[in-house]
């Protein structure tokens, strides 16, 4: 089927319409007609090349909230107007340890990512959610809750999974303390799941800047991390921290802040971090770790707890033809928290 879109034509280009097919459908394929559109610090990346094998013309977008159009003879859980979600990855080989775990972000195959990924029969490049339409395999389609407000429910799929999945794996509930370092896209998500599960949330920041908004979200404590006095007075007091920081910087200022036993989960910085030092992991029993959005079994989770919670994102509504400004204002950290791109604002 034809559709349109915005891509990047090559490296670095800024995003103009873009004509092209999206595959028939398959037994299996959902068509979705999307309704909006996060838009994720990654797309940035890959229109840039940054972490290398980007492909083009290629369309970004992975937060994406549609209506099902049609479907294929074998899909049974989904039927046309029904109001669905599809997140970072659209398949996987569903076979192996980590597809049979619900893990199939971890696919030992490799997931397919909802763009700039390899189809696993075709082999084209998949395209992405800056598009009127979508065909996505039935098992890697969400349902949305419907006490959501649906514009605000694209970046769930995104930075909603990324940190609602380290809180959930590390039994976050009532009575933890949580500790977030960044408040942008990711880390006000962190900050709604950890204060919906019942922690007791704080945020770090290098400045006072973003206090005013660190409370208004619903952390209580609000830790400025280049005050020396305050950070020895919190030695020992998280038993978690979600580090959201998507620069190269320097982790030993945090491990000390962890109880015996506590976890600093890395999800922004893809890449080198500064050196660390092991002695606070040694002495405390601590551990740094990492951790990749979810399974589509979890994201499902996600997606329910956020609609019982009514947790939903901070977001900025804009029109598809203002997506190269919004890259350069997210670059100035210029947003709070997160662009969505009304998709009505792209021509048929």
């Amino acid at each position: 089927m034809k559709t349109t879109g915005y891509a990047a034509k090559s490296q670095g280009s800024q995003l103009t319409e873009f004509s092209f097919e999206r595959r028939d459908l398959r037994d299996n394929d959902v068509e979705i007609e999307i309704l909006y559109c996060g838009v994720c610090h990654t797309d940035l990346h890959a229109v840039r090349n940054d972490w290398g094998g980007s492909e083009y013309p290629l369309v970004p977008g992975h937060e994406i909230v549609g209506k099902v159009m049609s479907i294929g003879s074998g899909v049974t859980k989904y039927k046309q107007g029904d109001t669905v979600a599809v997140g970072c990855m659209v398949d996987s080989c569903k076979s192996c340890d980590q597809c049979d775990n619900h893990e199939e972000q971890l696919c030992r195959e490799g997931m397919v990512g909802t763009y700039s990924g390899k189809d696993r029969i075709s082999g084209e490049m998949t395209q992405g959610g800056y598009s009127k339409h979508v065909v996505v395999r039935e098992e890697f389609v969400l349902s949305v809750p419907e006490s959501l407000e649906l514009s605000r429910v694209a970046p769930l799929l995104c930075a909603g999974i990324t940190t609602y999945s380290p809180l959930h794996k590390w039994d976050v509930k009532e009575g933890s303390r949580v500790a977030v370092v960044g408040l942008g896209g990711l880390g006000h998500m962190a900050v709604k799941n950890a204060v919906a599960m019942g922690a007791t949330v704080t945020v770090i920041g290098r400045s006072e800047s973003k206090k005013d908004d660190a409370i208004n979200l619903g952390a209580q404590h609000y830790l400025v991390s280049t005050n020396d006095d305050e950070m020895e007075g919190s030695k020992s007091a998280f038993d978690i921290i979600i580090d959201t920081v998507p620069v190269k910087h320097d982790l030993s200022i945090y491990t000390p802040l962890l109880d015996i036993d506590g976890t600093l989960v890395i999800v922004g910085q893809i890449g080198p971090v500064d050196e660390v030092n092991t002695v606070p992991l040694l002495m405390g029993r601590r551990r740094i770790a990492g951790s990749l959005i979810g399974g589509i079994k979890e994201t499902q989770q996600m997606l329910d707890f956020c609609g019982e919670n009514n947790v939903l994102p901070e977001c900025e509504m804009i029109n598809i033809d203002e997506i190269n400004t919004a890259y350069e204002r997210m670059e100035r950290s210029d947003v709070r928290y997160r662009f969505v791109i009304d998709m009505a604002s792209l021509s048929a």
